[in-house]
């Protein structure tokens, strides 16, 4: 069993003693220590009382958490809006529509059915930074509990955003839904039995798509492993081809990741999914005599992002690897889109946060407006390829070793240490990058190169040096 604390919020599985597995123990601290800091760091938003959305993945622990989740917060004297089975970016949305304080999410995003996590959100429906999340680590070990008395408890109201989400959605003056209403594309949807197989086929009927649902029955018994990684979507492959589908859709259980699948069978590649969106949204932007566009994506995430945008006269900015810390970028330089490789889009203009229905709503937008193959498209753009590594350590120590000694080694090559250690080769565009884990004794060794068997010798070269300086100690 095992319990991952960390400043976004908690995550384990389910089963086990308090600090080993996720717990009602667990989930009753650390939601008593969210609403503690949330008190104690600001007047409510709205009147007088206090308000939290809480919404939950389809994972079959969700409800058992939720149950735990709303009646610590209400024994807190804080109201909740229970939004029920609902996508991650569908409760960060409801955070703004509701003007609430805060939120939290049950979902353990791309885990496996045993796993569960509580997401934690501040009143823009964003993730908690790193001083906010320490604080509630602090909190969460004190053990000091004071609940409300009976005539102060908090009250719960149920609503469902999921049209609201959807009708913003497609409010975004770049999605064309005429356009792709024409084009009459036709797609299959793995939705991995959990909420995207709510939102994501309401989305694409009223886009006029024609979806093919696979995997669509929100019961929370993930039909394969829920991460949208090419390995774990060969059926959604078959089908799309057997089916003549023009593109094949895959989403995480909490839909704030998104992988493509073209006509063919072939992958998109989940790193390219942040790519094709930005290069529509920059061409719209510089049709519409937009300038100091800038996009944002992670110090792990593919080059091809930063020579689209600069193609079209932008600036692009790279950030710590975690989606606060992209969003926090993407703040500061105002950019007009961001994500990361994960297949993860943030388009500020609707909300700061991962979501697939923004994803798929533009990337369909591009795909009408084009006129081609979704393998076509694909081949548009920059080629590169990530070979995506790790090495495991018995101590912790050497962590630190290794990337001093790597930024050594490599000191007349462009390097990036604020998130470890980034080698950039850029007379090869080529980059590695090593970066600690932040809950386990492990190296994460990322190379990218134009090629699949040039990353991969690339990162051989990497650990080959990583385990002499480990082989020296």
């Amino acid at each position: 069993m095992t319990l991952i604390k960390s400043i976004s919020g908690i995550r384990g599985t389910i089963g086990g003693t308090p600090g080993n597995g996720l717990t009602p123990i667990d989930i009753v601290k650390f939601t008593y220590a969210y609403s503690s800091r949330l008190k104690s760091a600001a007047a409510p938003a709205n009147g007088s009382r206090y308000k939290v959305v809480v919404g939950k993945d389809a994972r079959i622990s969700g409800a058992m958490v939720e149950d735990l989740v709303v009646g610590t917060l209400v024994s807190c004297g804080i109201d909740v809006v229970r939004a029920g089975l609902a996508s991650t970016p569908t409760t960060e949305m409801a955070v703004i529509f509701e003007k609430a304080d805060g939120g939290i999410i049950i979902t353990a995003s791309h885990n496996p059915i045993q796993w569960n996590a509580l997401k934690l959100l501040n009143a823009q429906g964003e993730f908690l930074n790193a001083e906010e999340g320490g604080e509630i680590l602090r909190l969460a070990e004190c053990g000091d509990f004071d609940f409300a008395d009976v005539d102060e408890l908090g009250k719960v109201v149920d609503i469902d955003f999921t049209d609201r989400h959807i009708d913003a959605v497609l409010s975004i003056p770049e999605v064309d839904v005429d356009s792709v209403r024409s084009a009459g594309f036709r797609v299959v949807l793995d939705a991995v039995n959990s909420v995207g197989g709510i939102i994501m086929p309401r989305l694409l009927e009223r886009m006029g798509v024609e979806c093919v649902c696979l995997n669509c029955e929100p019961d929370g018994r993930f039909a394969h492993n829920p991460e949208p990684l090419p390995q774990n979507l060969v059926k959604l492959s078959e089908t799309v081809v057997n089916e003549g589908a023009d593109l094949g859709i895959s989403v995480d259980p909490d839909v704030d990741r998104l992988a493509f699948i073209c006509e063919n069978g072939e992958p998109f590649v989940e790193e390219y999914t942040l790519v094709s969106v930005a290069d529509y949204l920059l061409s719209c932007a510089k049709k519409a005599g937009k300038k100091d566009l800038a996009t944002v994506s992670n110090l792990s995430s593919t080059r091809a992002l930063r020579d689209v945008t600069e193609s079209y006269g932008g600036k692009y900015y790279a950030s710590a690897v975690g989606e606060v810390n992209v969003t926090t970028t993407m703040h500061q330089v105002r950019a007009i889109i961001g994500g990361e490789g994960n297949g993860g889009v943030i388009f500020p203009a609707i909300h700061a946060g991962r979501d697939a229905m923004v994803g798929v709503a533009l990337f369909l937008s591009n795909l009408a407006h084009k006129n081609m193959k979704v393998s076509v498209l694909k081949r548009t753009y920059p080629q590169y390829a990530i070979a995506k590594n790790k090495i495991q350590l018995s101590d912790k120590a050497l962590i630190d070793c290794i990337l001093l000694k790597m930024k050594e080694l490599y000191s007349k090559e462009n390097i990036d240490d604020r998130d470890g250690v980034k080698i950039v080769f850029e007379s090869r565009r080529e980059w590695v990058h090593l970066r600690r884990s932040n809950t386990e004794p492990i190296i994460r060794i990322y190379a990218e190169a134009a090629t699949q068997e040039r990353a991969d010798e690339l990162a051989s070269e990497i650990i080959g040096i990583a385990q002499d300086i480990i082989n020296d100690r």
